[in-house]
């Protein structure tokens, strides 16, 4: 929560107006958190919103408190954003705030949601728990299967205190030598080559002991002779945040591969123990990890809850699911002779994960194969582990085609994955580029060039998520086909200024960060309040994930002053206070936290009467719009702006359900229900398999029927 509300005749650059970025993505986690405190949302989902909260917490800390950390060190006290909070001030408060948030966390799992999967089969024992036949059971899997895995570490002069894996899990030993009663430390790394959780015998359903509890079962086979004092279980979070010298770079790979090995031995910036531990295991651990105690959290339940996800992912429960569902194709593509002559029908806007990513793999596949093709060229800031797409991209090296890959090497946490990729890549012939030093390359686009009967032809793909289909399923994001020669001319040029030397381009239709995207936004901003002031109204509608920069705060402020009216939804890190008397009354914004990541960026600008529709890459965030390379677009095809503009940004802010509404103080409260109920992205899973009917068999889907009864009348359900 933040200050009280400040005059009308504020400044707006005063640092009143801004929520804090840290305290605002708290906020957001808080949010996730509340999904595995709501009732209503099936068991095991409810676990997975643990797993998310604290897979979240841990990359705060390793990105964000690290850097807080080392400003504190550094002496600096006054803080770098609009707010202007003191580094100081923000660590005490994120230490306030977190230790309240994980101690919901462990309430929620320990009071809520185990307890309700019991009856269900699914058991999580803790160690007095365990039966003497999970006794029995366990002994013969530790000595089977985790004994050979494990290395006690002794720490005394001869054994300096190990260098401790970031976010690994460990066992702190005090142990005393019989023969002179010496007391001495130990540690025991857990390994996080086995599963975190360790089944048992169960008669019906799933039973499952935590990993570390097995080892701390049979901590006596690791330190024979010797007698167990205590012993409990921690874990460290290392600062991961890296700068790179622009000015010092001359092999751009060399220097991530160096800062990625540096970032594991990276300081430690958090100390998770066991609520109950002993104080002097606990000090030993200050010390040696070189942590202040502020930096300690005693966890009043199991650390580590990412390894939830395990449980999650039990086959079977249907009931303790979301309903299955099959992204749609898209009858454009499926009635279509090939890729190619779908796009050049007309543009072809898909909405995922309602609407099958399939299309995009299918278009770059098809371009690998199809011999009249000859060049692709694509950025790929995130992909999966075995990338189908990538898999493409070599084949069409191998088939001799021209291909160019722009890979973000600094594509935050995937920078190893990344690096991978360009080795595989360059064995294989394709010209890997690893874009500017200075700037991220987060935009998302595809380019295939292809010899036709009347000439060449390019055909273009642009998105606002990654080329990663396993996200995909997981992400709402928009992809955008089409082979206007503008966006072509556009996108050939993108790549020549991301590949080799030149004036940046005039752009026919890309709008284009850092050079252009934040002087381009504050126009249209700008624009809609000239509307207003000349009584033809002021509209502007937005949906992204982060909003944090002070020139677009301002103009929005203004914006608002003016009578423009403005809603947004805004997922995560928001630093605009709406509904201040005077300064943002006209501003509404809410956040969707619901089944699939909220990642889709558009902009709506009303613009008297003849709307004018964005979509891409960036959100209004100060790295995006400085910082990286980011591509917004227009959408102008009149049926592709009605679907924007009249089911995705109109179903989406008239979520009920799933959306909760920004308040002046930073706190979020739900959208009070009312009818119709209105849940957006169980609509848009009823829209995309209406649309994909009609295609099917030329017939309107039931209107009134719900999700899963059509699902079992037309489709087969598969895994999520």
């Amino acid at each position: 929560m933040q200050a009280a509300i400040p005059p009308p005749e504020t400044p707006l650059d005063d640092p009143s107006l801004y929520f804090n970025r840290e305290m605002s993505w708290l906020q957001f986690n808080r949010r996730v958190l509340e999904e595995a405190q709501d009732a209503s949302v099936p068991l095991l989902e409810r676990l997975k919103f643990l797993a998310i909260f604290s897979s979240n917490l841990d990359e705060f800390f390793m990105v964000r408190v690290g850097g807080l950390q080392q400003k504190v060190q550094a002496g600096i006290e006054r803080g770098s954003g609009a707010d202007r909070m003191p580094p100081r001030v923000q660590l005490e408060r994120i230490n306030q705030i977190v230790r309240q948030f994980v101690a919901d966390q462990c309430r929620c799992l320990s009071e809520e949601v185990l307890p309700k999967l019991e009856p269900e089969g699914i058991l999580l024992r803790g160690l007095k728990e365990l039966t003497e036949a999970d006794r029995r059971h366990l002994r013969e899997v530790f000595r089977r299967e985790i004994f050979p895995v494990l290395t006690p570490l002794a720490i005394d002069p001869g054994h300096p205190f190990p260098h401790l894996l970031n976010k690994s899990l460990n066992l702190a030993v005090l142990l005393e030598r019989p023969r002179d009663s010496e007391k001495v430390f130990a540690l025991v790394q857990v390994p996080a080559v086995l599963p975190r959780f360790v089944a048992l015998p169960a008669e019906r359903g799933h039973a499952f002991t935590a990993l570390e509890t097995v080892i701390r079962l049979h901590l006596p086979e690791l330190f024979p002779g010797m007698k167990i004092e205590r012993d409990t279980i921690f874990r460290v979070t290392r600062d991961s945040e890296y700068e790179i010298d622009d000015d010092e770079v001359e092999d751009l790979l060399k220097t991530i591969e160096e800062e990625i090995r540096k970032r594991r031995r990276g300081a430690a910036v958090r100390l998770e123990i066991e609520r109950d531990a002993l104080a002097d295991l606990e000090q030993f651990l200050i010390n040696a990890l070189d942590l202040y105690e502020s930096d300690v959290y005693r966890i009043p339940g199991t650390l580590d809850l990412t390894g939830l996800f395990q449980i999650h992912g039990l086959p079977g429960y249907p009931q303790l699911h979301d309903p299955q569902f099959v992204p749609q194709l898209v009858q454009d593509f499926s009635q279509a002779n090939d890729v190619w002559s779908a796009i050049r029908t007309r543009d072809i806007l898909v909405h995922h994960p309602y609407e099958s990513f399939s299309h995009v793999i299918d278009f770059i596949e098809a371009a690998a194969a199809d011999d009249r093709v000859l060049a692709i060229k694509q950025t790929l800031y995130r992909t999966s582990s075995d990338s189908p797409i990538v898999r493409a991209l070599q084949r069409a090296a191998d088939n001799g085609k021209q291909v160019t890959a722009v890979i973000e090497l600094k594509a935050r946490l995937d920078e190893e994955r990344n690096i991978l990729w360009a080795r595989e890549l360059e064995k294989a012939g394709v010209h890997v580029v690893f874009g500017f030093v200075g700037l991220k390359t987060h935009c998302k686009v595809a380019l295939v060039v292809r010899r036709e009967e009347d000439g060449i032809r390019r055909y273009v793909h642009l998105a606002s998520g990654n080329y990663n289909p396993q996200t995909a399923r997981l992400y709402t994001d928009l992809g955008f086909f089409t082979c206007n020669p503008d966006f072509a001319d556009d996108a050939s040029a993108l790549f020549n200024y991301l590949t080799g030397y030149g004036e940046i381009p005039q752009w026919r239709k890309l709008v284009v960060a850092p050079h252009r995207l934040q002087t381009f936004m504050v126009e249209r901003i700008e624009q809609e309040i000239a509307h207003q002031q000349a009584g033809r109204g002021g509209r502007i509608i937005a949906k992204m994930n982060g909003l944090l920069e002070p020139v677009i705060v301002q103009a929005l402020y203004r914006a608002s002053q003016a009578g423009v009216r403005i809603d947004m939804n805004v997922r995560g890190i928001c630093a605009l206070r709406p509904a201040l008397p005077g300064i943002s009354e006209n501003i509404r914004i809410v956040s969707i936290i619901d089944r699939f990541l909220e990642h889709s960026r558009i902009f709506y600008f009303g613009n008297a009467g003849d709307p004018q529709v964005y979509i891409g890459s960036a959100d209004w965030m100060d790295r995006n719009l400085s910082r990286r390379v980011e591509v917004v677009f227009p959408i102008e095809q009149p049926e592709l702006k009605h679907r924007l503009i009249g089911e995705i940004l109109a179903t989406t802010m008239a979520d009920n359900v799933k959306a909760r509404e920004l308040l002046p103080d930073g706190g979020y409260r739900r959208v009070e229900a009312a009818q119709p109920r209105v849940r957006s992205q169980e609509r848009f899973l009823e829209l995309a398999l209406g649309a994909a009917q009609r295609g099917l068999n030329g017939t309107p889907a039931v209107e009134n029927e719900s999700l899963p009864a059509q699902k079992r009348r037309q489709h087969k359900s598969q895994p999520k």
